[in-house]
């Protein structure tokens, strides 16, 4: 079945370049104009399939998701040199955390360096603290702790950043950062990410349990870290009472308990 997350409507296109976002994240949506479906950081890879003045159709690479974007977000393509590492990352006019900052990054921006001092990295957007960089990608590392670096982040549909996400952003951020492919929505991320486990199995870190239109990451035995319209906001709580709040509110039940 067509899926317009992934399949591009023909209607929008008539070009094919590459490009990268230029802004230090942009909404993707299904529409020219439209409602936020996701959202693309700073350097992100993009494949240009139509544009005009105003609006850029394009699909990203890390998961193949298709919408429009502001046509003066996507820039040429480019090799970034540096990832920012921390939740949040500020660049400056100059190389001074005194100076007024000129944008702000969240956790997996891709950044081009154009010279370095002994403490900061300059870029197009403005000097940005080595401190809160990483050469290159980032490491791989574990899905646990990188959730955990968005705790008490603001619940916001279609969110990637640390200003907002949603369920699916969270699971996404933390699964691409550990080296698993990770679609952008909930449900590509229940039917696509990991193993189905028997109902009643044990939980283990990084295990995914999924409801309608819900997913959390589960962070040990007995405990899972989501972003939810409940706490409105990235919480780790006890996974037993979790489950009966979200089915008394009318979530229902799980419907997959996934492994990796």
């Amino acid at each position: 079945m067509s899926d317009p997350r992934r399949d591009p409507n023909p209607d929008y296109l008539g070009v094919d370049r590459r490009g990268r976002i230029i802004w230090p994240h942009v909404d993707l949506c299904r529409t020219p104009s439209g409602a936020r479906d996701r959202q693309l950081l700073a350097g992100a890879d993009v494949t240009v399939l139509g544009e005009d003045d105003t609006h850029a159709y394009v699909k990203a690479a890390q998961d193949g998701y298709i919408g429009f974007v502001p046509t003066r977000s996507v820039g040429g393509p480019s090799t970034p040199t540096h990832s920012v590492s921390v939740p949040g990352a500020h660049a400056y006019r100059r190389a001074s955390i005194k100076a007024p900052e000129t944008a702000t990054f969240s956790f997996g921006a891709l950044l081009t360096a154009r010279s370095e001092s002994q403490e900061f990295i300059e870029t197009e957007f403005g000097h940005i603290p080595k401190a809160q960089l990483t050469s290159g990608p980032i490491p791989t590392s574990d899905a646990t702790a990188t959730a955990r670096l968005f705790l008490g982040t603001p619940y916001l549909w279609g969110g990637n950043t640390r200003t907002g996400l949603d369920c699916s952003g969270l699971v996404q951020i933390a699964l691409i950062t550990a080296g698993h492919a990770c679609p952008g929505d909930s449900d590509m991320q229940e039917r696509e990410t990991g193993a189905h486990l028997p109902a009643g199995s044990d939980h283990e870190p990084g295990d995914l349990l999924f409801w309608k239109g819900h997913v959390a990451l589960v962070t040990s035995p007995t405990m899972m870290i989501h972003a939810n319209a409940f706490h409105m906001r990235v919480v780790e709580e006890p996974i037993i009472p979790a489950c009966a709040r979200i089915a008394q509110n009318g979530g229902g039940d799980v419907t997959s308990h996934k492994r990796l």
